[in-house]
């Protein structure tokens, strides 16, 4: 059996070996894997640390240690490795996320010396699909055009609001969160339909591999919920992704969430994992 001494942090001469190992899921991967094509292993570009458990060349788990913890393929031993760094270290993540047995061996460790989360998502479902929609696409749903990023910003704020829980205004003033929002309407990554400077709906690719792309932030007025602007509009950001992006389009919902999960059903996505979050 492996040793909790097996564990470590990772550098760049392991990105070959960690890649391979994100690539035997790439749908339940593609946030740490898009991460990690992108920047590599240095911590000071990836943002926190990745931990590998196994040795060189033997590796069988990882988890990404950032503003997440997202643990990756995570063996009963290797989760206990992990949770075992991540108490020393003290807790800098705001979240837990990932497939949801490992999250909650992860959070069975940890919540002693952590403390009490605020809030838990037990079941998220993960959905996929790699068909052309099965649903009439929103022709006004287009790519977000950065002058457009004020008009846009408010949707981001009441969307995260209201799937989070919190702002993304507190802590820093939400200067990252608008960050992030720029960034992925600068590359491409945010679609909308707005009517007459209102957004109606819209939804962003946070992440995106040679194999798989993650929607996300998906939102829609509450003013004009149950009128189909989500199946149209979904329809038509699945279509740009598969035609741009990657052959296959995930995401993830909260099972609690059946309007939702009812759309992204209609358009064609399957439920292929299910995940698990642990908010703080």
């Amino acid at each position: 059996m492996l040793r909790t001494s097996a564990s470590r942090v990772l550098d760049d001469s392991d990105r070959d070996e960690v890649l391979a190992l994100l690539d035997t899921d790439p749908v339940a991967n593609v946030f740490v894997a898009a991460r990690v094509r992108a920047v590599g292993l240095s911590p000071s570009r990836l943002g926190g640390q990745m931990w590998g458990y196994g040795p060189r060349g033997g590796l069988v788990s990882l988890c990404y240690a950032g503003a997440n913890l997202v643990p990756v393929n995570a063996t009963r031993e290797a989760v206990h490795a992990f949770a075992d760094r991540a108490r020393k270290q003290g807790r800098r993540c705001s979240s837990i996320v990932g497939p949801a047995g490992a999250v909650e061996q992860l959070w069975e460790r940890l919540e002693p010396h952590w403390g009490g989360a605020r809030a838990i998502r037990w079941a998220q479902p993960v959905m996929a699909t790699s068909s052309a929609p099965a649903v009439e696409p929103d022709p006004l749903v287009r790519r977000v055009r950065p002058e457009e990023f004020g008009i846009l910003l408010p949707a981001c704020v009441a969307m995260f609001t209201e799937e989070v829980g919190v702002s993304p205004d507190n802590g820093d003033g939400g200067a990252l969160y608008r960050s992030r929002v720029a960034e992925l309407i600068r590359i491409g990554r945010s679609y909308a339909r707005i009517d007459d400077g209102q957004v109606v709906f819209k939804a962003e690719i946070g992440a995106v591999t040679p194999q798989v792309c993650q929607i996300q932030g998906v939102w829609v007025h509450p003013d004009l919920r149950g009128r189909g602007h989500a199946a149209a509009g979904m329809a038509a950001v699945v279509e740009q992704a598969l035609k741009y992006l990657a052959p296959v389009v995930t995401l993830y919902v909260n099972d609690f969430n059946l309007p939702a999960r009812a759309v992204y059903r209609k358009v064609g996505f399957q439920e292929v994992d299910t995940f698990m979050s642990v908010l703080f």
